[in-house]
């Protein structure tokens, strides 16, 4: 019998290779998968609201018909069509326009009966609904319909299908497949967590009997979204727990000297996560930190006091950063720091390794690694190459953490027998929910700003204010101090109708700006001619910078000011923080102007958010409220893409219950190998085969 993992979807009838390429565009490739492709949100149409009762500012469902339906080109916008239609029922008619769909006009006939949903706003003294999604429906529905008199799913649009398609497909896969899924969720677990078995769950999440088994087939769900992301943690926790590492012997007194030895102050937080790592690293076992903190709170002299504490015992360290201009800042800000460092009577001596360097200049540094003679080493991927060989290390930090896989980031730790490692965020997130989804690393957070540093002032304008915008950067370069102005693309779009980087930069660089020197960085140029850019930018010889979001990570000039993001509803919110975060680091008045025109919901909640905050904490639990866990810890982030259904944010408790029972699992059988636990190893493997490369599971 075959398993519903094993069927491809473009078998199942109505599919065909066609609409299986479009589905598997969606993430869904087998029977299976299209059993996890949840509704989105559900309409309750066993009764619907009258029109006469919409309420303006609210997302309502309504039954209505065709009234009269028309067309019309905008003035405003060359080629852009307006759809518009009145629709009724019993009680009232409502207006109703949609943008730039003018196939609409050939479904909406009079008389065609719909199902409207949409946002009721007020429009010229009457409510409208603006772009609603609309289901065509008929009067004569068969008994047991899936589209009308029920609580109804919604799914996720696929292109060139209908929600009724989707439903049909759903339900026909549902009563033939569902029979032969396992239910891999240990039963001692389900029945300690009162949680539907998974058979329950998938029918109630698509096809809910009453909103109160759709609530329990969810919490099943998410549960075991959890459960799943969980377990390979606390068998990894468990396994180091049981590995040997480095009890350094740490030179307390020079680490203190050091400290002292700063032309700046230490904030207390620093301090305790300094003790907080040494305290880690003297243990025998492997040090496992992750280390938050916000944009400019200070992670870099944090993890060079790490690197120095290895050091005094005896032991190299290595830092690895996601970009050569990154790399090439912190090696220039180490070397700078620690300059005099005498260590065993020797001075510490600081490498850079990036894929820029070649020839013998290359070989010469790979010797001196492998002998010992380089005590601290800077670099980008270059450091996970085979030919780079440690003497003896003992501390690796990852620094962006978030830029790199799960399987790079465990590459260059196995460059040493077991040393101590500690990765480092500019992304941070509530400690709560770090300690639960980091839960195989011991969290430390930076929860302070250096004194003096002031937050950075943000404004939102429309593209209205543009000269205005013009004037603001005048009278920043004029005052002796620099610009960087951010766009989200290089070349130019038609189809999106956006400014580029290349376009802006001529036009500022020959008649907006032309008394000012402008410079252009973005992904796209060579390695050298990005570092030239950004060296005449810190330099001082380039006023203003256009640049793309190679920006985002870790450029410091103290003089830059004034950050200016264009289209700023483009970029997520986490990344505009992290933008933002490229002035405010010195002494001077700092501002963050963001340009955009945005309509949509999600971009006007982005960019208020910025607004409104100024401490990375807040901004991520906000953008993870906006964008939901399944993007939010997304592929990029944790190598995963399993939280499809839960929300860490608001199930804080169901989370770490999930986490109880994995601890409880592993440590009564961390291979997984018990009969009845095969099923749950067969589906952690299925889902996140990067944890067999790592050797998680036996």
């Amino acid at each position: 019998m075959e398993r519903p993992q094993d069927i491809p979807v473009r078998y199942l009838k109505g599919i065909g290779p066609k609409r299986g390429e479009v589905f598997a565009g969606k993430g869904i490739n087998s029977v299976e998968d299209l059993f996890y492709f949840f509704p989105r949100r559900y309409e309750d149409r066993t009764r619907f609201i009258p029109v006469s009762a919409l309420e303006e500012g609210t997302e309502q469902t309504v039954k209505v018909s065709v009234v009269v339906c028309g067309q019309r080109r905008s003035w405003r916008r060359r080629g852009f069509n307006i759809t518009e239609a009145v629709v009724e029922d019993p009680s009232a008619r409502l207006s109703c326009v949609w943008f730039n769909q003018p196939y609409l006009k050939q479904y909406l006939k009079p008389s065609v009966r719909l199902i409207l949903y949409g946002r009721v706003e007020r429009y010229a003294g009457r409510l409208q609904m603006t772009n609603p999604e609309f289901e065509i429906v008929s009067d004569d529905e068969p008994d047991g319909s899936l589209n009308t008199g029920r609580i109804v799913p919604v799914y996720p649009s696929v292109p060139g299908l209908g929600q009724r398609t989707i439903r049909r497909l759903v339900r026909e896969s549902l009563n033939k497949y569902l029979g032969q899924l396992q239910d891999f969720l240990p039963y001692d677990v389900r029945i300690r967590n009162d949680l539907l078995n998974l058979a329950q769950s998938l029918l109630n999440i698509h096809f809910p009997q009453s909103l109160e088994l759709q609530k329990e087939a969810y919490k099943r769900l998410a549960f075991e979204e959890f459960f799943i992301f969980q377990l390979p943690l606390a068998v990894r926790k468990l396994r180091k727990r049981q590995i040997p590492g480095i009890a350094h012997k740490i030179d307390r007194e020079f680490i203190a000297g050091f400290i002292r030895g700063l032309p700046f102050e230490l904030t207390s937080s620093q301090v305790r996560v300094i003790d907080e790592i040494i305290k880690d690293m003297s243990a025998p076992e492997p040090m496992q930190r992750l280390l938050q903190g916000d944009v400019g709170s200070g992670k870099t002299v944090v993890a060079l006091v790490a690197g120095l504490a290895a050091i005094s015992s005896g032991y190299q360290a290595a830092f690895m950063v996601p970009t050569e201009i990154l790399a090439r800042q912190h090696y220039d800000k180490i070397k700078s720091q620690a300059a005099g460092c005498m260590v065993r009577g020797k001075q510490v001596n600081a490498g850079l390794l990036t894929s820029s360097l070649k020839g013998r200049d290359k070989e010469k540094l790979l010797a001196q690694i492998k002998s010992g003679d380089i005590d601290l080493v800077i670099g980008t991927h270059s450091l996970l190459e085979s030919d780079v060989d440690f003497s003896k290390l003992g501390l690796a930090v990852i620094d962006e953490q978030h830029r790199f896989g799960v399987g790079q980031r465990a590459v260059l730790p196995q460059k040493a027998m077991h040393p101590d490692v500690l990765i480092m965020t500019a992304t941070p997130i509530p400690r709560t929910l770090a300690i639960t989804l980091y839960s195989d690393l011991d969290v430390s957070v930076i929860d302070q700003m250096p004194a003096g540093r002031e937050p950075v002032k943000t404004e939102w304008i429309t593209g209205f204010k543009r000269d205005w915008l013009y004037e603001q950067i005048r009278s920043a370069v004029r005052s002796g101090r620099q610009v960087y102005v951010v766009y989200p693309i290089i070349e130019e779009s038609f189809a999106l109708d956006l400014l580029s980087a290349k376009k802006m930069y001529a036009e500022f660089k020959e008649r907006i700006f032309s008394e000012f020197t402008v410079g252009l960085i973005h992904g796209k140029l060579k390695q050298k001619e990005q570092d030239q850019a950004m060296e005449a930018f810190k330099s001082g010889d380039l006023q203003i910078l256009i640049a793309t979001t190679v920006l985002e990570v870790g450029i410091d000039v103290a003089n830059a000011t004034l950050m200016v993001i264009e289209q700023a509803e483009r970029f997520g919110l986490s990344q505009l923080h992290q933008l933002r975060g490229r002035v405010g680091r010195g002494e001077h008045v700092s501002a963050c102007i963001l340009v955009s025109d945005a309509a949509g919901t999600d971009a006007k909640a982005r960019l208020s958010a910025l607004v409104k905050y100024a401490d990375g904490f807040r901004i991520s639990e906000e953008d993870l409220k906006i964008r939901g866990p399944g993007e939010y810890f997304g592929t990029r982030q944790h190598g995963l893409s399993g939280l499809r259904i839960g929300n860490p944010l608001t199930q804080i408790q169901l989370l770490k219950k999930a986490r109880e029972e994995t601890v409880r699992l592993v440590n009564s059988d961390p291979d997984l190998a018990a009969r009845q636990n095969s099923g749950l190893k067969e589906k952690l493997l299925q889902r996140f085969p990067e944890y067999e490369k790592m050797m998680l599971i036996g």
